[in-house]
């Protein structure tokens, strides 16, 4: 008998996975179609300039195998 319940609270979480699961589809649905994306932060972060002059990388040369 205890493997029926066990089973059938095993259902009961991945309905409700599923469900969890439809829900956030929904959210991204909505946000892509006002324009905005949940799924990234609403804040971008600033970003300094670099001072002085850029030096070029040196060459990368992958070894040989």
């Amino acid at each position: 008998m205890a493997i029926t319940f066990q089973k059938r609270q095993k259902e009961m979480k991945r309905l409700e996975k599923a469900r969890a699961k439809a829900e956030r589809r929904a959210q991204k649905k909505v946000a892509k179609r006002d324009g905005t994306d949940v799924s990234t932060t609403d804040e971008l972060i600033p970003l300094e300039p670099l001072d002085g002059p850029l030096e070029p990388l040196e060459p990368y040369d992958p070894p040989q195998i």
